[in-house]
């Protein structure tokens, strides 16, 4: 498998300079369908099979099938937990930074489906028998995520890379600290300057140091000492769908369905870097009035949070050649959703004299686009046992290279290099789900499902796997209840806080002085339990 290192800091900056990116649009445009108790515990592959509001945005055909009124409700709890640890760049497997195993969790609450349908008998014997008109609420993406990781690190520090990306792009001293740096600056290296991370020295306008590197008589620059290292992120929100429903059994052989979907998403990201001297006495830093301090401690912290709104419509249809055979389709036409995002960014460094503290907020940016997510198309086939149960196939596919980003402005050129680079290393996503239901008494049943979908990005040949099981029951009333609970198998992260800047004469990396890189293993858990009646 491929492994793939993403620089968190770098991916970030370009948000903050109103910039988007590859990954922005993979992360909105991504579809992560929840459904009911009942669909998720059959691995949501009710293309063919219908009959459950959880169904519904998979195909709209599929409330049809029901020939009778529902309402659902499904409260859900997910759970997400982490565990890091540095990935050594030596054979010896030694690590020089974030050598301890950390975990971290995250757990929420949500409410990922609910639905109200009604049902109009014609009362025919052929033709159209029976309509559907239902309003069903679906979850389509849960961020909730919590990453942790910490460290010492002797060589390499984050204001020292900072320091070195402010000089090799030849920022001045005198726009950092000026009073519109904001707006004329990138934001990175202003926060840095503006709150001591980093400064120049020498007399050099445009040549940085950083507070925790220490500047030698023969003019080389180091890190001072040990660093106490800890990179933190946090990621939360949500995405759903307000689907309007309508569907048509014809001589209940052919069902007929089509949605209007709405989305709404709310997505928060917040991610901090702190770096603390072991021993202050390592990192004197001599003042030009003669004077020495010596650096303490700092913060490097930065938000972001987008809101979005688009529209969709899909289409589908089930057919059932014979009684226990169903064969099913559905397309989704590409979404546009309208978005508007804002960031910010902290930053703060401590010395032991609180004279020279320093801090700095920035403003806060906002930006507006538009972005289309691509369209959708899934098949299906179950064979419907009557009342012994169902067995169930999808296949879903999806092709990301065709995401884009749409200026809201009259530059309509502004996205083409993003644009270009979505085509370039975003490919199709082939899902594929399986379920089963076995129902050994009235009333009861006993459900399992699997799903496997390839990565987006074509650089990446990751899987993500999905196990679910389940359980329902049917009173001999209106009421019944389902119980769901789904395994989500993640490839393994890989990411670095931030990128390598020591390097030798030839310009490759100093095997000496590389930059940290951080291995992150995720398990994420959902739990649901539906609450329905038919009438």
């Amino acid at each position: 498998m491929k492994k793939t290192v993403i620089i968190f800091i770098s991916m970030f900056t370009a948000i903050w300079a109103n910039a988007q990116t590859v990954q922005d649009a993979l992360l909105f445009s991504s579809h992560d369908h929840e459904g009911s108790a009942r669909t998720m515990a059959m691995g949501n592959a009710f293309t063919a099979l219908g009959g459950d509001l959880g169904g519904v945005s998979i195909n709209p055909a599929g409330s049809a099938v029901a020939k009778y009124s529902q309402f659902t409700l499904t409260p859900a709890l997910s759970i997400s937990t982490n565990t890091t640890l540095g990935v050594s760049p030596y054979a010896d497997g030694s690590l020089p930074y974030f050598e301890r195993q950390m975990k971290s969790s995250k757990t929420g609450f949500g409410l990922p489906n609910s639905g109200l349908s009604f049902n109009w008998d014609t009362h025919r014997r052929s033709g159209l028998k029976n309509m559907s008109f239902g309003f069903i609420i679906n979850r389509t993406a849960s961020w909730g995520n919590d990453i942790y990781a910490q460290g010492t690190n002797s060589t390499t520090s984050f204001m020292g890379e900072m320091a070195y990306d402010a000089t090799v792009n030849g920022y001045l001293g005198a726009q950092l600290g000026g009073d519109n740096a904001y707006n004329n600056m990138p934001w990175k290296p202003v926060t840095g300057y503006q709150s001591g991370m980093i400064s120049t020295y020498g007399g050099h306008d445009d040549q940085f140091v950083g507070a925790s590197e220490v500047i030698f008589d023969n003019g080389e620059i180091a890190v001072g000492g040990p660093l106490e290292q800890t990179f933190g992120s946090l990621e939360t929100g949500s995405k759903y769908e307000y689907i309007f429903n309508v569907a048509a059994n014809i001589s209940d052989m052919i069902y007929i369905g089509a949605n209007f979907g709405i989305t709404s998403m709310e997505y928060n990201y917040d991610q901090y870097f702190i770096e603390q001297a072991v021993d202050p006495a390592d990192f004197e830093i001599a003042l030009d009035n003669g004077d020495k301090m010596y650096f303490n401690d700092m913060l490097y912290q930065y938000s972001y949070s987008a809101n979005g709104t688009g529209y969709y419509a899909k289409l589908g249809a089930i057919l059932t050649p014979v009684s226990w055979l169903r064969i099913g389709a559905a397309i989704q036409t590409p979404t546009i959703t309208d978005i508007s995002e804002a960031w910010s960014e902290y930053g703060e460094t401590r010395y032991d004299d609180p004279d020279y503290d320093a801090y700095v907020e920035s403003p806060e940016g906002r930006n507006s686009y538009s972005m289309t997510s691509p369209f959708r198309a899934n098949l299906g086939i179950a064979l419907t046992l009557g009342s012994l149960g169902a067995l169930s196939a999808d296949y879903e596919y999806c092709d990301y290279g065709q995401m884009k980003y749409v200026a809201t402005g009259t530059d309509r050129s502004y996205f083409e290099s993003v644009n270009a680079d979505i085509r370039d290393t975003m490919g199709a996503v082939h899902a594929f789900r399986l379920g089963a239901e076995v129902k050994p008494l009235s009333g009861l049943a006993v459900r399992a499902g699997y799903g496997a979908s390839n990565s987006a990005a074509t650089y990446d040949d990751s899987l993500i796997h999905n196990l679910s099981f389940g359980l329902g029951y049917s009173s001999k009333g209106s009421f019944f209840t389902d119980f769901a609970i789904r395994r989500t198998f993640l490839g393994k992260e890989y990411f670095m806080p931030y990128a390598d800047y020591i390097f030798n004469n030839d310009g490759s990396v100093n095997e000496n002085a590389y930059a940290p890189e951080i291995e992150n293993s995720r398990k994420l858990w959902k739990v649901l339990l539906t609450f329905g009646w038919r009438f």
